[in-house]
């Protein structure tokens, strides 16, 4: 099994910054795209930002120029590092992963429980 932790939410002012956090751990042989989504009260779960082990990013449109995403191959970590936040970026951020494990070799998809962001106007 492969399990992903994420850390850094919290309550920000309206213009402030946070950096959010998200090591994978387990059976993992490799990683190919690792993504932050969010959900906010009332709202469906969407794709915030993305990228492949290659370093190839995708933003939503709402977030492009304020959000930067990156990872560390070697930690099997991403990272979301997130700037001039709105109020509209509050919400619970996911991790999620997928790859392939070594215990089986086959396919994974994993996702972590969730950390909160609140953006204060």
């Amino acid at each position: 099994q492969v399990q992903l932790v994420e850390s850094g939410g919290g309550l920000v002012q309206a213009g402030g910054s946070l950096r959010l956090s998200c090591a994978a751990s387990g059976s993992i042989f490799s990683i190919n795209v690792m993504g932050w989504y969010r959900q906010a009260p009332g709202k469906q779960r969407e794709l915030v930002a993305d990228i492949t082990s290659g370093g190839s990013t995708y933003y939503a449109d709402s977030v492009k120029g304020r959000l930067t995403i990156s990872r560390d191959n070697a930690k099997n970590t991403v990272y979301l590092q997130m700037n001039s936040l709105k109020p509209e970026d509050t919400g619970v951020y996911y991790c999620n992963a997928d790859g392939i494990t070594t215990a089986t070799m086959r396919p994974f998809l994993s996702w972590g429980q969730g950390t909160q962001v609140t953006v204060s106007s």
